[in-house]
């Protein structure tokens, strides 16, 4: 089986963001870069499955400028076949990157397609649904376990009542939570490797989509600074500041 997964090139979730002075976007000027903590668990998960005996090939798939050549070396690090870059200057949207996807699965027939939940830069979680929808396939979002079984792939997701397990008829789309592994460090004879797997770059055009904008953007700002705490000496005195100050409690307890 053939398993793809989606990745994609955002801000390290260890830099601290900044926004620029004209609050257009986010200040890119040497920050530095990496793979989307979910899109690692999903190449994780999908290393594993390989390992396991259940996949043959593994292919992974981003979408952006040559810049996101980089984070498709490093998931070929850390242990898929080979690369397919989507090369664009424009910002893709969710709905265009699920086109995107739509074209790449029903050229390379995979059994089963993995992506993060969603990304940490826009937290859009909406990818996986609309490729889903796209393709008519089965979907299996927040996973926390995936198992093979049988032509089937059952995945358990966290849900307010504790665990829910779906049974997928393959081909799927599944979309993966924090808690489904923990991913790898890639090994330096790995990276050396990955230089030489292959990568295959195409366009929009070559695959015969158009990306259209359905979203402006229209101003980015910091979130405000939180206020310094303060240390009461009485439940009466946090009463009073709730009420007189917080105004969160209208009428006495009681």
């Amino acid at each position: 089986m053939k398993i793809i997964v989606s990745v994609k090139r955002v801000i390290d979730y260890n830099v601290k963001v900044r926004v620029k002075t004209d609050n257009s976007d986010v200040d890119l000027t040497n920050v530095k870069m990496s793979l989307n903590p979910f899109c690692e668990i999903a190449v994780e998960e999908a290393i594993r499955l390989k390992e396991a005996g259940v996949a043959s090939e593994i292919v992974v798939v981003s979408i952006g400028p040559n810049a996101v050549q980089e984070q498709l070396r490093t998931a070929m690090a850390l242990g898929a076949d080979r690369a397919i870059h989507i090369e664009t200057e424009m910002q893709p949207e969710p709905l265009n990157v699920a086109k995107l996807l739509t074209k790449i699965v029903e050229a390379e027939e995979p059994g089963l397609v993995i992506l993060g939940k969603q990304s940490i830069d826009s937290d859009n979680n909406q990818v996986g649904q609309m490729l889903a929808a796209l393709t008519g396939w089965p979907q299996g979002t927040f996973a926390s376990e995936v198992k093979i079984e049988d032509g089937k792939a059952l995945v358990t997701r966290e849900v307010d009542g504790g665990l829910r397990t779906l049974s997928l008829t393959l081909p799927a789309v599944v979309t993966t939570d924090l808690r489904l592994n923990e991913p790898r460090y890639a090994k330096l004879p790995d990276i050396m490797k990955a230089k030489r797997k292959p990568m295959e770059v195409k366009t929009p055009a070559d695959l015969n989509v158009h990306l259209k904008k359905h979203i402006s953007q229209l101003k980015v700002e910091t979130p405000p600074q939180r206020q310094v705490g303060i240390k009461v000496d009485s439940v009466d005195a946090l009463i009073d500041k709730l009420k007189n100050e917080a105004k969160i409690i209208l009428r006495k307890l009681g």
